[in-house]
């Protein structure tokens, strides 16, 4: 092989991430396999798109090395492979977001409340929650809080949060977290405690985002 086609063949296979990552859907689909390991049916629903289409789209994950799949009787589940393919979305997220204005504008219109309580983050977070000035609340399914979650915060699912809102101890400001930037269920979630009274805040951040930050999470300490 002369040098310029090994030279081809090096760019085409880095290129193969690119297309397997140049969809939408598939990025979606990265983001929410973050939090852990689901079925196809469960990454369907949680994209909003048929279980055929998740399918092939988790199949061209597949082919990129970036996800894999098992069998459990009739039901098949799909994984990241690696951390660091998290890791590569938030980045390529972060990219854009510095990059493109009309991302930067769209994501203008995720602000929840006027009165929102100002968010914190990282480690003055960690040393609030630690000492209980602040109620960090995880608003994801209980699995995914199971897989990984934030160290010193709560898991109330967003479905189960109004019914649950009498754990929350009284005057104690909350910030709630979901899957990261994109993520509307911890939006959602300040909506719903700012109405009920509850001083209120979005961390932008997910667990992924977390990691990348070099921040622990509560497995690792």
């Amino acid at each position: 092989m002369t040098g310029r086609k090994l030279k081809n063949l090096l760019y085409e296979q880095v290129a193969r991430i690119g297309k397997a990552a140049s969809s939408p859907k598939r990025l979606e689909l990265i983001e929410v396999l973050s939090q852990g390991e689901k079925s196809v049916e469960q990454l369907a629903a949680a994209t909003d798109i048929s279980v055929k289409l998740a399918s092939a789209h988790l199949k061209e994950l597949k082919s990129a090395r970036l996800a894999e799949a098992r069998r459990e009787g009739k039901n098949v589940f799909y994984r990241l492979v690696d951390v660091r393919v998290a890791e590569m979305w938030v980045m390529l997220r972060q990219l854009a977001v510095e990059r493109l204005l009309e991302l930067q504008a769209a994501m203008k219109e995720m602000v929840t409340h006027p009165d929102e309580l100002a968010p914190v983050g990282g480690k003055e977070l960690l040393a609030q929650a630690k000492r209980g000035d602040v109620i960090v609340i995880d608003v994801r399914p209980e699995t995914e809080y199971q897989t990984a979650h934030l160290p010193h915060a709560r898991s109330i699912p967003l479905a189960e949060l109004k019914a649950r809102l009498g754990e929350i101890p009284k005057g104690k400001p909350v910030v709630a977290y979901c899957r990261g930037p994109f993520c509307m269920m911890a939006i959602e979630a300040v909506v719903l405690l700012t109405k009920k009274g509850i001083k209120a805040a979005r961390l932008e951040d997910g667990v992924a985002e977390w990691r990348v930050r070099g921040l622990p999470l509560a497995n690792d300490l």
